[in-house]
């Protein structure tokens, strides 16, 4: 995937094609392709690790000359690599010591070998003086938690990296990490925080590392319509030239976000179903994919309850272009869930919203933690008696 002034980190667009050939809706040729693709980048690389790992996956089959070869060139490699390392020490300046230790990161990186890159990385850092230089370190260490979908690792890169903007660093670094943090909040479920982040940096996006910008404009709509009340969506994403500018190259993607606020809802639905298939084969959001299902569709079925006192269910069943039946099972697992605040008259075929009332719950909530408050302080009391 190409982004428009930056092209997508090789490793991470091999991680891709590595989830896609591991994926069951996958059809059998097109992983043919995708494992074609996968070894020719594993032995451009020299990547072993990984061709033992797809070798014990039986994705490819067992080459002793072909993994020979690679454990060879990566043995003279790292030879040349130290070698200059040492002669930087002995005949040259503090730069070009820690251009040499950053050169011997990067292919660890490149061969995929995780855990001499890291600390390879640790090493660079103790050579590393300038703050910008320190983040660029942590760019490439979340890079590798990506790879891997290391999440502790990717959020302790995170934490660092917010510890070293204390110390400066430049707008630049801090708009890229906005994104990265984005997209493990995503990963994580926690769409909400995505959402604001990646709205954040639509103007400043220059990440093109990790995605094109149009897969950027994917997430951040798809994180966007279920975070945003419809007034934020209407300003921050709807009418926003940065995605409308980009919005009609993702296939459904417009259809989806105009027909949910524009109340079209059997437009929406077709968009929707048009889109699962894009989020089922996102390595990101794959993991959240049936999550992801339901907040839509409490979203989409909240707006439109949100009209009514009550309403028939079969005209939300036309309005949804689909039957009363599915309508009334669909529902019923919300209003279980308590997902959704109305009943279900089944007899009259009617629906009755019964919004909760916020300021009297509110007031349950304060007596209750005041009534705790209390307990807690007369066992206290009883304790210091004694």
């Amino acid at each position: 995937m190409e982004g428009q002034e930056g092209q997508q980190e090789p490793h991470l667009a091999l991680a891709v094609k590595l989830f896609l050939l591991n994926h069951r809706d996958v059809d059998d040729i097109e992983k043919v392709r995708l494992r074609d693709e996968v070894l020719d980048a594993v032995k451009a690389d020299d990547m072993a690790s990984l061709y033992e790992s797809l070798v014990a996956n039986s994705v490819a089959e067992m080459d002793a000359a072909l993994l020979a070869s690679m454990r060879t060139k990566i043995e003279e490699e790292i030879k040349k690599l130290d070698d200059k390392i040492a002669d930087a020490e002995e005949n040259l300046g503090e730069s070009e010591v820690r251009e040499a230790h950053l050169a011997k990161s990067l292919y660890f990186i490149k061969i995929g070998d995780k855990e001499k890159a890291l600390e390879q990385l640790k090493l660079t850092e103790g050579k590393t003086v300038a703050v910008g230089q320190k983040m660029d370190l942590v760019f490439y260490t979340l890079q590798l938690g990506f790879f891997h979908m290391d999440f502790d690792l990717i959020s302790r890169s995170i934490d660092k990296a917010k510890k070293l903007f204390e110390e400066g660093g430049d707008w630049e670094r801090k708009n890229r990490l906005k994104v990265y943090e984005g997209l493990y909040c995503m990963s994580t479920r926690n769409f909400k925080k995505a959402a604001s982040l990646f709205l954040d940096s639509i103007s400043t996006f220059t990440t093109y590392e990790l995605f094109s910008y149009e897969t950027f404009i994917f997430y951040t709509v798809l994180t966007s319509v279920i975070s945003l009340d419809r007034v934020s969506l209407k300003q921050k994403v709807v009418d926003a030239p940065e995605i409308l500018a980009v919005i009609g190259k993702v296939p459904y993607l417009s259809d989806f976000l105009n027909s949910l606020y524009g109340c079209q809802y059997k437009s929406f639905f077709s968009a929707f179903s048009g889109l699962t298939e894009q989020i089922k084969l996102d390595r990101y959001l794959q993991p959240h994919f049936r999550y992801y299902m339901r907040e839509v569709r409490t979203v989409v079925y909240s707006q439109f309850l949100e009209s009514y006192k009550s309403v028939t269910m079969e005209a939300m069943a036309t309005a949804f272009g689909v039957t009363v039946d599915f309508i009334d099972q669909e529902l019923s697992r919300f209003i279980a869930a308590g997902k959704l605040h109305c009943k279900i008259d089944k007899v009259a075929g009617v629906l009755e919203t019964n919004r909760p009332d916020a300021r009297n719950a509110f007031y349950q909530s304060t007596i209750k933690q005041g009534d705790f408050l209390l307990n807690r302080i007369q066992k206290l009391s009883r304790v210091i008696d004694l």
